[in-house]
């Protein structure tokens, strides 16, 4: 059985990413890019964060394609409006995210 090096609890138990979750200071902006499209750009996460898995719920559960960029994640199109709530159902606290 695995032990997690932060918290000293295994790997099942771990609650690194829930700490993480909850010091997050999320921005939500949408960028224009080339031929017109809209980019919705979310940043402001810390090391603790699994971007990769958090990227593919968000591109699953706003049905768009997107990408990780450094530490943003990009989604193609405008989703300002159904972003905010489904960060706050992922574990996200309302009050970090600022739009």
């Amino acid at each position: 059985m695995d032990i997690c090096p932060k918290c000293g609890l295994p790997k099942q138990a771990c609650i690194c990413e829930e700490i993480a979750k909850e010091e997050q200071r999320i921005t939500i902006r949408t960028e224009k890019r080339r031929f017109g499209k809209i980019t919705t750009i979310i940043s402001g996460f810390d090391k603790g964060v699994n971007l990769k898995d958090l990227a593919k719920k968000l591109k699953a559960e706003m049905a768009c394609g997107g990408t990780i960029r450094g530490n943003e994640i990009e989604l193609q199109g405008d989703h300002t409006k159904k972003i905010k709530d489904t960060l706050v159902r992922l574990g996200f606290r309302e009050d970090q995210i600022n739009e």
